[in-house]
């Protein structure tokens, strides 16, 4: 048995305590995992759509099917729809928004 669960539980237990790394969820994956992964066809995971925050750049979708729509980067959907500077796909997260965002002009 491998526990995954309880490794990662634990380095995050280690990030609460000591701050040892800056980049959200993915380093106690790294961690855990030590290069035990498999690549996946790039279309599966359509990352990058949250582009930059500061410079308001948007991404569109890849061409072809999409599973998992990824917001990597600084721009999140809910920072945007919150300054009421959404990106067209930032609609797309826009209904799993549980604070409600402030409707921005396209939303009028």
């Amino acid at each position: 048995m491998r526990r995954i669960t309880e490794k990662l539980e634990k380095w995050m237990e280690i990030q609460k305590r000591y701050r040892i790394y800056e980049l959200g969820s993915l380093p106690p994956f790294l961690l855990v995992f030590a290069g035990d992964v498999e690549a996946v066809e790039h279309r599966w995971n359509q990352h990058g759509l949250g582009g930059d925050n500061v410079e308001g750049l948007c991404r569109d979708l890849h061409p072809g099917p999409v599973s998992l729509l990824h917001w990597s980067g600084k721009g999140k959907p809910w920072l945007r729809l919150d300054s009421a500077r959404p990106c067209p796909l930032d609609q797309l997260w826009a209904p799993y928004d549980l604070f409600k965002h402030s409707p921005s002009i396209s939303d009028r």
